[in-house]
């Protein structure tokens, strides 16, 4: 029995030493020290043996390679440190190998230009003799890539393309005709890169021969200037950007023979406005095959081009009611005679396969649900592998299927979002995997899902989000404002929550067209998430009607009234939220970033009774101010629907404006430009409207760079305790 003196002390040591203190999160420890950036495995490539795989080391500046089978330690085939006389300080941001994997392509001094796009000084490794050469001296270039028999480089410099002779240090011009702002070789326009999602706009024959490339003329497409503070006078960086309704670039797909040094243009029959987002090389040497799309993207169709005379077919063509999504898994089956793609033309996104003809063998999968990737074909097993959302919506896991849709498998065990990435011959695979509560782990397996190694498993993040006391996810369903759909949503509450005490939410909204911030995935906003959870709010983000991984009805409800739809869910949202008795229901805000900024302003306009408070970031405000094919494909052109334009456009909208605003733009805001902010302002004074802004000099849609970030979340923590 102990005694009461004995009791007391204990009481005493309990209050003076916690068994586990909760350490207290800072802006420093998400953006200045990185406490909670997972660790990955970065430039995974498959050898051609299939049994070997290579990695990028960032820390050690080299690529190690590694054996599937057996999971030995990584031995290091390329240290850049080992030239240091000619590269010092500098890193590899990637690299590729040649077919028969001698010669290694790097690309350091990474500049990037739009989202995708780069350039970067291109270097050949000779693993034979250890030695590395330059592809083009003192210049850094685009889109550079070994020739299928590794007997040239390819790349892309001031919009012409160029060859680079290996053997003989020679470069040859192919194009001479690319001008900035007028003519483009064997790269995107910057509409195509950003809403087509490609850097490189050429392709190679198997047999070496030729290349097939875009050519883009935006000579007739309005510039738009963008000042670059810094100097005494700020320079104007012009580029051509298409606005919805205006005139496009046009396009042209050319066939370039390496032998006699002639160009021919491809003949493709198609009728109007139209876009190239895709130039693909079949399984036949002799044959390419090119995507095309009408203006309002409702129609798609595949031709098949000979590669010596310029001719080709359409042998297949969707069409829909609203509009056709590109997905860029068209895989061509080692037979010649056969292809695989996916769409949504059942209602969700399934796996088809046609025979060169364009000829509907079968559909290989099918049910209410989407395949989410499609990982390839292994003709040895003749089975298809794919990525799916056939558990939930919330959910990816990986399967595998024969060429008549059956004996499925699915192919991994933990519950989550997984992603195989293959090697060659589909024996092993390397397994990522994450939940909305664990970071990522990189294992590698065998085939039978055997498991083989853990090449990373973040037990040091793991570690730290203990002690800083991290709060799960929470998913749960709200209803859509037409009172039936149900909404996924997830909720964090703080690690003091009180279901007696009413506490403030934070709601959380992306909503664009197909998007998803609702997942079983890792977040990597969750520092800011818990940071804001100790401070006492609950955040909560909600899938509005429109988002993705639902089928095409549930996303394209909104087409022709963009904003429409996705403004009222999230306004019932805050509405049931506010029902619960554990949330004031005074204190509902909303934080968004491009899209989800777009929404933010729309509701505090159109929903100004339900939130106190909003961040927007870098929002589109006018439809008629953002690009060409993202604004027409879910929009219309602006000439055929003005209300669906202007009846959903914030700008329109802000007398209606109650709560506090904080608005947020990159003055370098090549994607959404910061002329949204600038008239949305004009709007707000003239309205006699109280917000505040801020703007970010030089910074682009990301607005990253220097101590931006901190600074970012440092203001708008600030705001949201000031304000929510």
């Amino acid at each position: 029995m102990k005694t009461r003196s004995t009791i007391l002390t204990l009481l005493v040591l309990m209050i003076v030493i916690p068994i586990h203190a909760q350490k207290e999160i800072t802006l420093e420890d998400i953006w200045s020290k990185g406490r909670f950036h997972p660790g990955m495995v970065r430039g995974i490539r498959s050898m051609d043996n299939g049994r070997n795989f290579t990695r990028l080391n960032m820390t050690r500046n080299s690529i190690l390679m590694a054996d599937y089978e057996t999971g030995e330690k990584d031995s290091v085939i390329f240290k850049l440190s080992n030239f240091e006389d000619t590269y010092k300080n500098d890193w590899i941001f990637d690299y590729k190998f040649s077919n028969d994997e001698n010669l290694i392509l790097i690309a350091t001094g990474h500049e990037s230009i739009y989202r995708h796009s780069y350039k970067a000084n291109f270097h050949i490794f000779n693993r034979e003799n250890n030695s590395i050469t330059p592809v083009s001296e003192g210049n850094k270039n685009q889109a550079a890539v070994f020739s299928p028999e590794g007997n040239y480089v390819s790349y892309v410099l001031d919009n012409n393309i160029y060859l680079y002779d290996i053997k003989t240090g020679q470069t040859t011009q192919i194009t001479d005709n690319g001008e900035k702002n007028k003519i483009i070789n064997g790269i995107p326009d910057w509409v195509y890169e950003e809403e087509f999602s490609f850097a490189k706009a050429y392709t190679w024959s198997k047999n070496n021969q030729c290349i097939a490339f875009l050519k883009t003329d935006e000579s007739a497409v309005k510039e738009y200037n963008m000042p670059i503070y810094g100097e005494l006078y700020p320079q104007q960086y012009k580029y051509k950007y298409p606005k919805a309704g205006e005139e496009n670039s046009e396009v042209s797909v050319h066939i370039y023979d390496i032998q006699t040094g002639e160009t021919q243009q491809v003949k493709l029959d198609t009728e109007g406005e139209f876009y190239v987002p895709r130039i693909y090389q079949t399984a036949k040497p002799s044959v390419f095959a090119v995507v095309s799309m009408n203006r309002l993207q409702n129609e798609y169709n595949l031709h098949k081009v000979n590669a010596a005379t310029g001719e080709s077919d359409i042998i297949l063509s969707l069409n829909a009611e609203n509009y056709i999504e590109l997905h860029d898994d068209v895989t061509f089956l080692p037979d010649g005679e056969h292809f695989v793609m996916t769409h949504s033309g059942s209602g969700f996104r399934h796996l088809y396969r046609y025979n060169m003809n364009g000829e509907l063998q079968n559909q290989i999968t099918s049910g209410n649900w989407e395949v989410t990737d499609f990982y390839g074909y292994d003709p040895n097993e003749e089975l298809y592998y794919y990525q799916s959302t056939e558990t939930s919506p919330l959910q990816r896991n990986v399967y595998a299927i024969n060429k008549d849709g059956k004996q499925k498998k699915k192919l991994n065990e933990k519950s989550g979002t997984t992603t195989f990435k293959f090697s060659k011959g589909y024996k092993y695979y390397i397994e990522e995997h994450t939940d909305a509560n664990t970071p990522l782990t990189v294992s590698l397996h065998r085939k039978n899902t055997e498991f083989v190694r853990t090449l990373e498993e973040n037990t040091g993040l793991k570690e730290t989000m203990e002690d800083y006391g991290f709060q799960n996810k929470e998913f749960f369903t709200l209803k859509a404002a037409d009172g039936e759909t149900e909404l996924n949503a997830w909720m964090i509450k703080p690690p003091d929550f009180n279901k007696r005490k009413k506490h403030p939410v934070l709601i959380y909204s992306y909503g664009g067209p197909g998007s998803q911030t609702v997942a079983d995935a890792w977040d990597h906003n969750n520092g800011w998430w818990q940071l804001l959870a100790q401070k006492g709010y609950i955040i909560v983000s909600v899938d509005n009607r429109g988002t993705g991984f639902r089928g095409r009805d549930f996303k394209q409800i909104t087409y022709g009234e963009l904003g429409k739809y996705e403004t009222e869910d999230l306004i019932a949202s805050a509405k049931q939220l506010a029902e619960h008795k554990y949330i004031d229901g005074e204190r509902i805000g909303i934080f968004g970033w491009s899209f989800g900024g777009y929404l933010t302003n729309l509701c505090l306009t159109k929903g100004a009774a339900h939130f106190k408070a909003g961040i927007a970031v870098a929002p589109v405000t006018n439809w008629r101010y953002y690009d060409t094919i993202y604004t027409e494909r879910y929009n219309g052109l602006p000439q055929d629907n003005a209300g669906g334009y202007d009846d959903n456009s914030p700008i329109n909208h802000v007398g209606k404006l109650e709560g506090e605003l904080l608005l947020v733009h990159g003055t370098a805001d090549d994607n959404v430009h910061f002329q949204n902010s600038m008239d949305y302002i004009n709007k707000l004074v003239a309205a006699n409207k109280h917000f505040d802004m801020m703007a970010y000099p030089n910074r682009d849609h990301g607005i990253y760079g220097g101590n931006a970030r901190l600074h970012l979340y440092t203001k708008m923590t600030d705001f949201l305790m000031e304000n929510l």
